[in-house]
């Protein structure tokens, strides 16, 4: 992670974007306040960023400020805290109370959207969503008042879900990352929502998209395929060539703050008073928010359950619950608070007596100190989340059981689940039996099986920790996003003169060609074959090309054999079917590359779904082949097209793919499924190997010319043949592999190098492509067809037409309806010159 500017001599900076600053504010004058750090939280998560970026918070102050006066000073004050203030008086209520804690909140947490109150015409979902977004432009603003060229800005949770689209849109350079710090819900239940595909794109603008598990991240991707139709990968979500990564970062605590404030004097007063008040007893400790998905009521019910089975236990045991309020002014949490409440009265009452309750529950806060002191005494920590995006408290529980090592029983709804459920009971809460059972096997369980599983999650939220989580995202933000903008980018123009002439003064070329939507016959949307055929201008052009010595051309296609065999039979062609699952020589000789332990059992199921969708979907049709299918919707109504797509994944995930180890793959108007880790860039390894054993090549390839219509997945072609990228050893494996052939090489020796690739002789060269990793870019496939006639006739035409090539020529896109009879005379006259054989020409 590189965070230092040599260039001016100063740290780069990083400003951290929340909906609240970390602090909290009290206004002691006109033009005085007093201001306090809040501790934990992103402030220990940045601890090890601080030291490297210049880091700067940006949020709204916590507190509502009317006056100009009052604003200026407190804006003083908190930049001596490097802290930025954003104003948001004028819609805070609609945007936070309404938007973000009534609507997205709800929704995030699985609990589905809440009715609309229709007679309250002052606060409806537009005017909370007006309101949100309002509130997004009014950080952009104060962002852009701050921000400095090299800044990263880091973007925290579902309230800022509009803010990365519209910095890119101010300046699309800017580095930019989110973290969302609650769960992310499956696509049914975010689907749900008004606003579901503009949150999704704006978020979708970030470069980075932190989640606290896989679970969230997955739940993240499959909701954008289904919902936006685009791309998911193992890196994230690609959307016409622009490429979002989404990873995992489970967030931590600072464990250090609570080892030592466990060995603070005070606190071990106060571990000894809770001994004492507890002498006796086993201690089962509760620290939740008071809302709906902390599970309270769910956690009582257990435990009441506990008491009924086990009578023996009603005198040993103390349920010890800190309930912390929140958003009181809110039905829904009142009506939680009463139903708690209740069930506390109900249990005591039942199992309590005078001197003696089963429940010592608590509506408020507690301070450190005391919270740390209770974490030590506790026997187990009982948590039953219906849904969290982490739940620290397990965390923090852990850290302070060095002593007792007590037990966590935790929600596996709980994002800790997966990351401390090697050494917690897991537990269902809804389940109040499994629950009851848990608190019994915690309780009774061994030394020696606490130990363990104590040292287990110690470890865990030792190394864990916040500054570890905040280090690594950053660090991710700046690997990936470097990275990405070496190889995805904005294409050049195709300078077709140069492409021409360096092809006409090399001897030993190689062209590689996509299939469909490259070399295919267009297809008029009024037709009714849908049979993918070659493209009638190139048929003549195309033999020209593989009867020249000099040229190789090889074909690589998701299609299957027969398909491939169907079309370019005629040719010396050499073919790669179902991205070089088969290969093909110019003999037509197929050589198999399946891997012997790949399970195709997926494919029937699989073949069912496709052939179900093509029958509803008019003008759709699938390609099956042996290992991988493809669903094609290009000629159908576009945006019933999308719904039929959407549609399609979720039947496929819910039955035949559920549990296969497939790749699913959403093109801009397909669906592809297929075996596991094939891409094109592997399959062009084997297949240039196989082209020097066949042709006993000792002439290194010394002109690529690389173009098609590729998935985003396959574009690791384009970057095979980079001169960085080539490596010996890829020439040493094949002179190995050639040498060992039954094919009699004894007499050639190859060449040092089978590529001898300057710069300007590797031609990458992608077809409608806004973002690629092919150096070059064009239109549409009616641009390489053409320059596939120039090459074509390029060696005995160079001389006489060089002067034909203008400069304006090579970035210009070649009108679809061009008269192309001059390239066919010029294709014949070259065929004559070399010759139309069957025979394979060696080189």
């Amino acid at each position: 992670m590189v965070a230092y500017d040599e260039s001016c001599g100063k740290r780069q900076r990083l400003l951290v974007v929340a909906n609240r600053l970390p602090v909290s504010a009290k206004r002691t004058g006109e033009n005085t306040w007093s201001l306090v750090m809040s501790p934990g939280g992103l402030i220990s998560g940045l601890l090890g960023v601080a030291a490297e970026f210049e880091t700067k918070w940006v949020g709204w102050p916590g507190v509502d400020v009317y006056d100009v006066a009052g604003k200026n000073a407190l804006s003083k004050s908190l930049a001596e805290m490097k802290c930025i203030p954003v104003f948001l008086e004028e819609v805070f209520d609609q945007y936070y109370n309404g938007y973000c804690n009534g609507i997205l909140w709800p929704i995030l947490h699985h609990m589905g959207l809440p009715q609309e109150d229709h007679n309250d015409t002052n606060k409806t979902f537009q005017t909370q969503y007006d309101a949100y977004k309002k509130a997004n432009r009014m950080f952009l603003d104060v962002i852009i008042e701050n921000y400095e060229e090299g800044d990263l800005v880091w973007i925290h949770d579902y309230h800022l879900m509009f803010l990365p689209q519209y910095l890119k849109e101010y300046n699309n350079k800017i580095k930019i990352g989110w973290f969302l710090h609650s769960p992310f819900p499956s696509s049914e239940v975010f689907k749900t929502l008004p606003s579901r595909s503009e949150l999704l794109r704006s978020v979708l603008a970030a470069d980075l998209l932190g989640f606290h598990t896989y679970d969230f991240a997955s739940h993240f991707v499959r909701t954008c395929t289904r919902i936006l139709g685009v791309e998911g990968t193992h890196e994230g979500i690609v959307d016409h060539g622009k490429v979002t990564r989404v990873a995992v970062f489970p967030i931590g605590i600072d464990p250090n703050r609570l080892i030592k404030a466990c060995e603070l004097p005070e606190v071990r007063q106060q571990m000894t008073e809770l001994k004492e008040r507890f002498a006796g007893k086993k201690v089962i400790l509760g620290v939740d928010r008071l809302d709906m998905i902390k599970g309270i009521p769910q956690k009582f019910l257990g435990f009441e359950k506990f008491l009924e089975e086990n009578m023996d236990w009603r005198d040993k045991v103390v349920l010890v619950q800190i309930a912390v309020p929140t958003r009181n002014n809110v039905p829904e949490y009142r009506k939680v608070k009463t139903q708690v409440h209740a069930l506390v009265g109900r249990i005591n009452g039942r199992f309590g007596s005078v001197s003696s309750l089963p429940i010592h529950h608590l509506d408020c806060s507690v301070d450190f100190n005391f919270l740390c002191a209770l974490y030590a005494i506790a026997d187990v920590m009982l948590v039953t989340s219906l849904r969290d995006g982490m739940n620290l408290v397990s965390y923090e529980f852990i850290a302070c059981q060095e002593a007792k090592k007590g037990v966590l029983v935790l929600s596996e709804f709980a994002g800790a689940a997966q990351s401390l459920g090697a050494g917690a009971i897991l537990v269902n809460p809804w389940d109040v039996t499994e629950v009851s059972s848990a608190i019994k096997e915690a309780l009774n369980m061994p030394a020696e099986e606490r130990e363990k599983r104590h040292r287990v999650n110690f470890h865990y939220v030792k190394t864990h920790s916040a500054k570890k989580w905040g280090n690594d995202y950053i660090s991710e933000l700046h690997t990936f996003s470097e990275s990405e903008m070496k190889i995805k980018k904005i294409p050049l123009g195709l300078p077709q003169q140069d492409v021409v002439q360096r092809y006409s003064k090399s001897n030993n070329r190689l062209i590689i060609l996509g299939f469909f939507g490259t070399l295919t016959e267009p297809m008029n949307n009024q037709n009714e074959e849908l049979d993918l055929k070659l493209n009638p201008e190139l048929k003549e052009t195309l033999k020209a090309l593989c009867n020249d010595p000099k040229t190789t051309v090889a074909v690589m296609s998701r299609s299957g054999r027969n398909i491939l065999d169907k079309i370019f039979g005629e040719y010396n062609i050499w073919l790669a079917a179902e991205n070089g699952m088969f290969l093909r020589d110019t003999t037509g000789e197929w050589v198999t590359n399946i891997p012997e332990n790949m399970n195709l059992d997926w494919v029937d199921g699989a073949k069912d779904v496709f052939k179900y969708f093509t029958d509803r979907t008019p003008r759709s049709f699938f390609e099956a082949s042996e290992t991988s299918l493809v669903w094609n919707y290009e000629n159908a109504d576009v945006e019933f097209g999308r719904a039929q797509a959407r549609d399609l994944l979720q039947y496929l995930w819910a039955g035949p793919i559920s549990n296969a180890s497939v790749d699913v793959v959403r093109g801009n108007h397909s669906v592809e499924v297929h075996a596991m880790g094939e891409t094109k860039g592997a399959a062009v390894d084997r297949i240039l190997e196989e082209i020097v054993r066949k042709k006993s090549m000792t002439t290194p390839i010394d002109y690529v010319f690389c173009s098609g219509y590729f998935l985003e997945k396959d574009e690791d072609i384009y970057t095979f043949f980079k001169p960085e990228v080539v490596s010996s050893k890829l020439s040493h494996e094949t002179r190995s592999k050639s040498s060992t052939s039954d094919h009699s090489i004894k007499k050639k020796k190859l060449s040092s190098n089978v590529l001898d690739l300057k710069k300007g002789n590797y031609f990458s060269v992608a077809i409608g492509q806004a973002h690629t990793k092919a150096r070059y870019g064009v239109d549409s496939s009616h641009d390489v067809v053409d320059l596939l006639h120039k090459l074509a006739v390029a060696d005995t035409t160079t001389a006489t037409t060089s002067d034909s090539f203008s400069e304006s020529e090579d970035y210009q896109t070649r009108n679809a309806n061009a008269d192309w009879k001059p390239w066919i005379n010029y294709v014949k006259i070259r065929e004559l010159a070399v010759g139309d054989t069957d025979q394979p020409v060696d080189i």
